[in-house]
Parts: C-alpha cells; structure tokens; sequence
C-alpha cells in the first residue's frame, strides 16, 4: 500500500508539472491571429498570478476578447511617418495652441499647483492633454483590457504588452481600473492616455481626494503626466526645447520625433515663449 500510495503520490506531482508547463508554455506563445487567443488568455492567468496578480484582476480576464481593431490601428500608424508641418496640421496644431491658452487661463490655480509641485509649466502639459485627447473631449472606445491583452498576444511586442497587462490587472485589483473601463486602441487610460504601467508608476493625486482618477479628473491626469515628466529627467526651471535640458523628458513621451518636437512648439506657444 505504501508503495501504491507513493506511486500514485508521484504521478499526481508529474501530472501537476505537466499541466504548469502546458500553462506557461501557452503563456509563453503569442499569435497573428483570433485563433488561439482564448487557450492563451486562460494560460496566462498563471503567469499573472505569479507577477502578483490578485484575485479580481485574474477574473478580470474572463472579460476580454480578440480587439481586431487595436491590431488593425497597431499596423496602421501613418501619422508618426510625415513631416512635422504635416504632423502640425493633421493633429489640429493650431486649434491646440487656441484653445490651449484658453484652459491655461481657465485653470490657473491648478496649473500653478502643479507647476510648484513638479516644476513642469502648463505649455507642455497643456501641448499633451490637447493631442492626447482634445482636452479629455475624446478618450477612446475599446476596451481597455482587451486591447492590451491582445496586444499582449500578439507577436508583434508581446514582451512589452505583457508588462502592459500585468499592470492593467493590479490596476483592477487596486480599484483604479474597472473590469469594463473604455479607453484608446493601445489600451491607453484616461485624459493624457497613459498605458496602463505608467499609471502604476506616476498616477498622482492631483485633486486630493485620496484616490487616482485618470478619467474624470483632469487634475489627476495632469498631474500624473507631470509626475511622469519627472521620473524621466524633467528640471525645474530648465527649458524643452530640442537641445536644451527637459526636451529629453518629453522625448520620454513618446519616441517619435515629430511628436516630441510638436509637444515643445505648441507648449511654448501656449507658454508664450
């Protein structure tokens, strides 16, 4: 009986490590397309689990699926390739600067507040909040986890998305992020479209009222993209434009050129620079 029980004792544990492979091997693929998607998402929840996933964000997977248009917008980014004249123009430059000087006037105070507590002046916040999202006029209409997840599945930056993912469910776990929570095609949140990491790591209070609202607070978004200014080298006082000190935090932002360059332009409008 001893030995019977020891056998069988055995095979259940060689059972257990099969099952664990096939579940990190699945974790572990990606893909190009739907198929597979589903095995990979109910594979994945032990690899988020061991990333310190709690119990709300693993369930949170049950809820998503294959996003076929944040993968057709992944393959598309056409605007990062023109010029930048031709960057100004087709994300609206102008209309920016207009009605950026505008909510800089509007919101004085908090930009005052933000600017004393970081260092970071209104223009390249406001230069950010404007492109991102038209002042938080439009955030996106995907869901939020079933963009990053499939992003996280697919074969195209599955390393980085999964980063992405594993963040977007602690963010579950912690309140800040709902289960159903619409955002933009990359799975970016909120009024300046932070991915779900750096929400991790920069999301600031910047209303007071104890808790991270991306969404519905544009104190809170703002500052938190000053916080992120920050984390990535911004200096008081200093100015960014290219060559000068901060124009690096800004490249932190977002790696196409055309971009960075429009963020210090429209900035320093509205900074009246």
């Amino acid at each position: 009986m001893a030995f019977v029980a020891k056998g069988r004792f055995f095979a259940a544990v060689a059972t257990a490590l099969l099952v664990t492979a096939g579940a990190a091997q699945a974790a572990a693929s990606c893909g190009k397309t739907s198929a597979g998607f589903e095995s990979w998402v109910q594979g994945y929840k032990q690899e988020a689990q061991a990333q310190g996933v709690g119990s709300r964000g693993i369930n949170a997977l049950d809820t998503v699926n294959y996003a076929t248009k944040t993968i057709n917008a992944d393959r598309n980014q056409k605007s990062f390739k023109y010029s930048l004249d031709k960057f100004m123009q087709v994300r609206g430059g102008q209309t920016i600067i207009s009605r950026g000087r505008t909510q800089k006037a509007q919101n004085a105070a908090l930009f005052a507040r933000i600017e004393q507590r970081y260092g970071v002046p209104a223009g390249p916040l406001i230069a950010i909040w404007g492109m991102e999202t038209g002042f938080g006029s439009f955030m996106g209409n995907q869901h939020t986890l079933s963009a990053v997840t499939t992003l996280a599945y697919d074969c195209r930056r599955p390393e980085y998305f999964r980063d992405q993912l594993n963040a977007a469910l602690k963010l579950v776990d912690n309140g800040t992020l709902a289960p159903n929570a619409i955002g933009a095609m990359h799975g970016e949140i909120g009024q300046t479209q932070f991915l779900p990491l750096n929400v991790l790591r920069y999301g600031a209070d910047g209303d007071g009222n104890g808790r991270i609202d991306m969404v519905r607070s544009k104190a809170d978004a703002l500052a938190s993209t000053a916080n992120f200014l920050v984390g990535h080298g911004w200096q008081r006082g200093a100015g960014y434009q290219p060559g000068q000190a901060n124009f690096g935090a800004i490249a932190g932002w977002n790696a196409a050129s055309v971009y960075q360059q429009a963020i210090a332009i429209i900035g320093a409008k509205i900074d009246g620079e």
